[in-house]
């Protein structure tokens, strides 16, 4: 069974959407451990609403923080401390995806990143990148940080409107496989979201 840990080159570049089709594609299991606002429109239960198949579970979040922010800040408003040895992932038979939350080196407490979970997890990971001024950095430098810790990548996924220049040269420089691309969505649906995850899902096996 595929454990994929869902991550992005930093903040809103459409983890959540990702995770939704991916999980979709497969017809997995989904699971964020880590909410950090939004409580009552979590990223769960944005995917949930996007996701059309009988066989997908939702799992609860491990912590589920009131603030918007920095996992480890959202939990220290809370007086909570996001202990990562407690993050197991949850039972199943199925395929499962993790989604995490902002980038790779997002801290969770005083010493753990999301970087440090996604190493504890002993999981696959697919990369969100989406193109912006200083993307190539930023998806250039998250593919090393997880190379450095010997993390397998499964691939980059691109999310928004094609760049062939930027793509081109994360492609020669980093090596990864391309899974594929999220075109910009204007109107988002199970029908949607059920049509891209058939496209990659070949990709994602």
């Amino acid at each position: 069974m595929k454990k994929y840990f869902i991550t992005g080159i930093g903040t809103e570049v459409g983890k959540t959407i990702a995770s939704a089709i991916i999980t979709q594609a497969l017809k997995a299991d989904y699971w964020k451990p880590i909410q950090a606002g939004e409580l009552n429109h979590s990223d769960r239960m944005k995917v949930e609403a996007l996701i059309d198949n009988d066989r997908t579970k939702f799992h609860p979040e491990a912590y589920k923080l009131n603030q918007p922010m920095s996992p480890h800040a959202a939990a220290e408003r809370d007086g909570v401390e996001i202990d990562i040895s407690s993050l197991k992932t949850p039972h199943t038979n199925n395929h499962l995806v993790i989604e995490g939350a902002g980038g790779l080196l997002v801290p969770l407490n005083d010493k753990d990143t999301v970087l440090n979970l996604i190493e504890s997890l002993n999981c696959e990971v697919i990369l969100v990148s989406r193109h912006y001024l200083g993307s190539i950095n930023h998806t250039l430098m998250s593919i090393e940080a997880l190379q450095q810790r010997n993390i397998p990548i499964k691939g980059i996924l691109f999310n928004g409107k094609e760049n062939k220049d930027t793509e081109s040269i994360i492609t020669k420089m980093s090596g990864v496989n391309i899974i594929g691309r999220i075109n910009e969505l204007d109107d988002l649906n199970n029908s949607v979201i059920n049509s891209i995850a058939q496209n990659l899902k070949n990709k994602l096996i």
